[in-house]
């Protein structure tokens, strides 16, 4: 006599498909929150043209680094409709930045994930448990000051962090992205004040 076949495997993957995609999901991390102020005093109508503050280190080579923040930060400027002050102008605004990294202590969480499916009158359910871990990850920071040089006041300041990856410099796509989120709320040419 021929019994028919459950397949218990079909009827199952759906269930550990969920428990699968909700542990993936949960480990999963946002980016630190990028921190910004603006002095509300500042006409950022008036403003047009920028340049990077050299100060006391004018002598100092640009690094690759700074290469790389430099050409990400001029990028979303000019998406905004500022342009880079021509050498010997007088710039309307005058950028400086700081970059820094540490070593953090990072926590994942004890994750759990239940998942059920089947096909008629037959189910299963899974059950998975992931365990709390923590690790070490180097972190990256970079801080930018914008200034007016005409009333010598800073005008806007942010700072955003991100994890950077293990040995060696960040990679440039990663500073983009950075700097683009860091600047996503920074004022557009033409702005009148708020």
């Amino acid at each position: 006599m021929n019994t028919p076949q459950h397949p218990v495997v079909s009827r199952a993957f759906p269930g550990v498909l969920m428990i699968v995609l909700g542990l993936t999901g949960g480990c999963a991390s946002t980016p630190p929150p990028v921190y910004s102020m603006q002095n509300p005093q500042a006409n950022f109508g008036a403003f047009s043209t920028f340049a990077w503050d050299t100060g006391q280190d004018a002598a100092k080579p640009v690094t690759i680094l700074d290469g790389y923040i430099r050409t990400a930060i001029t990028s979303e400027l000019q998406g905004k409709g500022f342009k880079e002050a021509a050498a010997g102008a007088k710039p309307d605004l005058i950028l400086q930045y700081e970059t820094a990294a540490a070593e953090k202590l990072k926590s994942n969480p004890v994750r759990i994930g239940i998942g059920m499916g089947g096909v008629g009158s037959s189910g299963a359910a899974g059950v998975g448990v992931s365990s709390a871990s923590a690790r070490n990850v180097r972190e990256g920071t970079l801080v930018l000051r914008v200034i007016d040089p005409a009333r010598n006041a800073e005008v806007w300041n942010g700072r955003v962090s991100r994890e950077l990856g293990h040995g060696g410099p960040p990679d440039p796509a990663l500073i983009q992205s950075a700097v683009g989120d860091l600047l996503k709320g920074f004022p557009a040419n033409g702005s009148s004040p708020q």
